[in-house]
């Protein structure tokens, strides 16, 4: 048996590839819409990816279910308690497909969705009978399970998790402590918590280290953990749209023409007529200076999830870039949560806006230190965008709690009664949300340079809770 794991930091994703040598046959579990590794990975290998299969209808990203089909003719499977509108193989709880040396056992885990499979494997080469890994996709995260609260309010989200508890009881929990677990929720993802840093995991390794299982034979204290709201990631607004999309199935994406170089006339004309310009500069450059109402969302880890926070749904952007370099990173970065390619990039960068005598804007930057000395003063509000488990271990006196991901809702509930500070964690997302703020007409929004890290390390004021 031939088996990798593809992982992709930015959306916090795991996929993976099972391959029969004798059969040369292989299957493709919880595809990304860029499917090249894996036709790479195949092709390395001597094999054709003959299947591929979601684990459920993902939130947080667009599946490549339908690129894989297009691009090998495989056979898609899926959930058979699942509402896919795409052509499909139902898979049946413990139904047994073989492919060659490779046993896949179908094993429908609901409580993160309620249609998810796990898909658990066999080399028959080496034994008939005793399973070596778990595909898991949400149902077992390293130190984590997947939260179960994304399809409705509390009270779903309670059901969910009692669904979810009989999933651990009754499915996982008996397996082997050897049996190792590939999640497709990995370090990065907002789908859980307290997710560890590990992309992989053992059945007998979770058993005795995670939490969350340690509620187990306990429902209602399972069901508290499991929905402890204070603890889960803000829902960034483009989940809302993913779902159904998968369950229906992506479209194809068919032949990607690239996104050209524009002059500065032809950029700024696509701007004058509403196009969104995303900055992908660092923080401290596009403070500095950077075109009027743009958005900045600094090319990286986080990229995807504050790109899908702030930008226009189904809009294409204009792209301001570091390095011409970046352009097919970021591109793909928008492809794979559901946005158009970009409709271009600035010939030159800011560099070009800059010396054509255009108008300039810019969001200062300011220190923890002069933070300080103005929150004493009462002349700035601060606005802090963390997640609720970063806020609730502590933030500076006075600050009001909005977190990114509900801001571009509640751009109303900011007092611009004075002067607003964004603070996060580093400066990222406070310049990712002071951006937004600014090109909805806020005009004296200042960004704390090292965020709460550095009001920790100045040893400055901490309020609870």
């Amino acid at each position: 048996m031939l088996f990798d794991q593809f992982y992709l930091q930015s959306l916090g994703h795991a996929s993976y590839l099972v391959g029969d040598e004798k059969t040369g046959q292989a299957l493709i579990f919880d595809p990304r819409r860029d499917v090249g590794n894996y036709l790479d990975t195949a092709r390395e290998h001597g094999l054709h990816i003959a299947y591929a299969c979601d684990s459920h209808g993902h939130n947080d990203y667009l599946s490549g279910l339908t690129e894989v089909a297009q691009h090998t003719g495989a056979q898609l499977w899926g959930s058979a308690t699942g509402d896919l509108s795409y052509q499909h193989r139902p898979l049946q709880d413990g139904q047994v497909i073989e492919i060659g040396d490779v046993g896949i056992e179908v094993m429908h885990t609901p409580g993160h969705t309620p249609e998810h499979i796990s898909l658990l494997v066999y080399d028959r080469s080496v034994s008939a009978d005793i399973p070596v890994l778990l595909l898991s996709g949400g149902a077992l995260l390293v130190g984590d399970l997947a939260r179960p609260d994304l399809l409705g309010g509390e009270e779903q989200a309670r059901d969910a998790a009692r669904e979810f508890c009989e999933t651990i009881q009754h499915k996982l929990l008996p397996l082997p402590d050897h049996v190792e677990v590939f999640p497709t929720h990995v370090a990065g993802s907002l789908c859980g918590g307290n997710i560890g840093s590990r992309l992989s995991t053992s059945v007998g390794y979770e058993r005795r280290t995670n939490a969350i299982l340690a509620e187990v034979d306990s429902t209602d204290g399972f069901v508290r953990e499991c929905i402890r709201l204070d603890n889960l990631p803000a829902v960034p607004p483009y989940w809302r749209r993913m779902r159904s999309q998968n369950l229906e199935g992506v479209s194809p994406l068919g032949t990607l023409a690239e996104p050209p170089a524009l002059s500065l006339e032809e950029f700024d004309r696509h701007r004058e007529s509403g196009a969104p310009v995303l900055d992908t500069r660092a923080p401290e450059a596009f403070g500095g200076s950077h075109v009027p109402g743009s958005l900045n969302v600094g090319i990286g880890s986080a990229f995807a999830t504050w790109a899908g926070t702030v930008l226009p749904e189904d809009t294409p952007v204009l792209l301001v870039l570091d390095r011409p370099s970046d352009l097919w990173e970021v591109t793909w970065q928008l492809l794979r949560i559901g946005y158009p390619a970009p409709l271009g990039w600035l010939r030159g960068g800011v560099t070009t806006w800059r010396t054509s005598g255009r108008p300039i804007e810019t969001i200062p930057q300011i220190t923890v230190h002069e933070l300080e000395e103005r929150l004493e003063r009462g002349d700035v509000h601060l606005l802090d965008v963390r997640q609720p488990a970063e806020w609730a271990n502590g933030h500076a006196p006075g600050a009001t709690h909005i977190t990114g991901a509900e801001l571009p809702g509640r751009l109303d509930d900011v007092d611009d009664s004075k002067p607003v500070a964004v603070t996060c964690g580093s400066g990222y997302r406070s310049s990712v949300a002071a951006s937004l703020l600014a090109r909805a007409g806020r005009t004296n929004v200042v960004n704390v340079a090292g965020g709460m890290t550095a009001w920790n390390r100045a040893e400055l004021p901490i309020q609870d809770g």
